[in-house]
C-alpha cells in the first residue's frame, strides 16, 4: 500500500507540474538554442544531463507468489477441493495422509478419535499427514478450547469456565500455552476462542464463552488471540453469536428475533475485538438472527457482507461442522452437496464437514464443480477463495 501511494504521489506531481506548465504558457526560445528554461548552466540544463533516478522494484511477496503458481496450475476441481477440511476417524497416520492426498485436501480436523496418547505420538502423525508436499501442507486444526472442549488430554490449561473470571492476562497465558502444546503436536488451526456472548445458563454455550458481558468478552477474546498470535492460527467462533439463543446448534437451527442494532451492542463487540487483534480465521455459526436473514449465518451472504464490510475481516471464513445442518433433520438441509454449493455462495472460504460413516468427499466436490459449471458460483470467487488458502498453507512450510 505504500508503493503505490508513493506512485499517487509522484503522478499527482506529474500532472501538477503539467497543469502549471499549460497555464503559464510555453517560454519563448533562447538566442543560443533550447527554450529559456534549458538554456546552458541553468540549474534545469544541469538537471537535464543527469541519469534519472532508477525506479526501485516492487517487493515481490515469495508466498504470494508461490501461491499463485500453484493457482495457475490446478484445475477447477483441484481449486475446490483444496476448500475443504474433512475428518477421517482413526490414529493410523499412513490412513490419514492417504486420504489428503486422495481428495487434494486444503485441511483435516482432528476430533477425539484421532488424538494417540502421547504428544510425540501425535506428532509423528501429523507430520506424516503432512509429508507427501512439504511445501504446501493442508491445514490441520482442532477445537482446543481448554474446559469442556479438550481434545488433547495433556492440555493442563483452564478453559473459559474458569478464566472468565479472572484477569484477561490469565486468558492470554493459558492460550499462549496451548497454542505451544499445538504447535508441538503439528497443529497448525485452533478452533479454539469461544466469541460468543451470554450470561443466561440456560444457553449450550453457557459453560464455554469467555465473558458474560460484551467488555469482559472482549477483553478476553483479544487476549486468547494474543496468546496464540505467531503460534497457530486463530478462530473466532461462532459467527454471529450464540449467546442470544439457548437451543444447541447440534440439534437444531437455534432462532432469535434480536435485532441488527442490539446484536451490534451485546454481541458484535468480542468478535470485533478478535479481528482487531488479528484472528486468522471466523467461523460461522448454524443459527439465524431473523431480522437479518432468516437462513443460518453459515448460509448467509448477509452475515458474510456484514463480516467483512463492518466488521473489517478479510482472513478465512469457514463453515461449523455442516453436518450438524444435516442431523437437524429439517428437510431443507438433507442434501449434503447443496449444503456445500450454499455455503460457498454466501461467502465462506472453506467448508467444514465431520462427514458420517460411509460420506463421499467427492460428492461434496463435485456439487460445487457442477455449481460453478452451471453459474451458481462465479469461477474468480473460486479463485479468490482458492488463492487465499493455498496462501495460508503457504506460510506454513519450512523455511528454505
Amino acid at each position: 500500500m505504500r508503493a503505490a501511494r508513493r506512485w499517487t504521489a509522484a503522478a499527482v506531481a506529474v500532472a501538477l507540474s503539467a497543469t502549471l506548465a499549460g497555464c503559464v504558457g510555453a517560454a519563448p526560445a533562447h538566442p543560443l538554442g533550447g527554450d529559456a528554461g534549458t538554456r546552458p548552466g541553468t540549474p534545469a540544463a544541469r538537471s537535464a544531463t543527469q541519469k534519472p533516478t532508477a525506479t526501485p522494484t516492487p517487493t515481490v511477496d515469495p508466498v504470494v507468489a508461490y501461491a499463485k503458481q500453484r493457482l495457475a496450475n490446478q484445475t477447477l476441481r483441484q481449486k475446490v477441493a483444496g476448500l475443504f477440511m474433512f475428518h477421517l476417524p482413526g490414529t493410523d497416520p499412513a490412513a490419514l495422509r492417504g486420504y489428503v492426498d486422495r481428495y487434494g485436501l486444503g485441511g483435516m480436523i482432528l476430533m477425539g478419535d484421532n488424538i494417540p496418547g502421547t504428544p510425540a505420538a501425535l506428532a509423528a502423525q501429523t507430520a506424516t499427514m503432512k509429508a507427501s508436499d512439504p511445501g504446501l501442507p493442508p491445514l490441520i486444526g482442532v477445537d482446543e478450547e481448554g474446559g469442556d472442549v479438550t481434545r488433547l488430554g495433556w492440555d493442563d490449561q483452564p478453559g473459559a469456565d474458569t478464566l472468565r473470571s479472572q484477569q484477561p492476562a490469565a486468558t492470554q497465558a493459558a492460550f499462549a500455552r496451548r497454542a505451544q502444546l499445538l504447535q508441538d503436536a503439528g497443529i497448525s488451526v485452533n478452533f479454539g476462542t469461544v466469541a460468543d456472548v451470554t450470561a443466561d445458563p440456560s444457553s449450550f454455550i453457557a459453560d464455554r464463552v469467555l465473558g458474560t458481558e460484551p467488555g469482559g468478552a472482549s477483553a478476553r477474546v483479544a487476549a486468547s488471540v494474543t496468546g496464540e498470535r505467531g503460534t497457530v492460527f486463530s478462530t473466532l467462533k461462532h459467527f454471529p453469536g450464540h449467546g442470544e439463543t439457548e437451543a444447541d446448534s447440534h440439534h437444531a437451527v437455534p432462532a432469535t428475533p434480536v435485532s441488527k442494532a442490539d446484536w451490534g451492542t451485546r454481541d458484535a463487540p468480542s468478535f470485533q475485538a478478535g479481528i482487531s487483534a488479528g484472528a486468522e480465521l471466523v467461523m460461522f455459526g448454524h443459527l439465524a438472527y431473523t431480522q437479518v436473514d432468516a437462513a443460518p449465518a453459515s448460509l448467509s451472504p448477509a452475515w458474510h457482507r456484514i463480516l467483512t464490510d463492518e466488521l473489517g475481516f478479510h482472513g478465512v471464513s469457514i463453515t461449523d461442522d455442516l453436518r450438524m445442518l444435516q442431523d437437524t433433520g429439517l428437510p431443507q438441509y438433507q442434501d449434503p452437496g447443496e449444503n456445500a454449493v450454499q455455503a460457498i455462495a454466501a461467502g465462506n472460504t472453506m467448508v467444514l464437514d465431520v462427514l458420517p460413516a460411509g460420506g463421499d468427499p467427492d460428492a461434496l466436490i463435485d456439487a460445487i464443480v457442477a455449481a460453478v459449471q452451471q453459474g451458481r458460483i462465479p469461477a474468480s470467487q473460486i479463485d479468490a477463495d482458492a488463492l487465499k488458502l493455498l496462501e495460508l498453507r503457504r506460510s506454513l512450510a519450512p523455511k528454505e
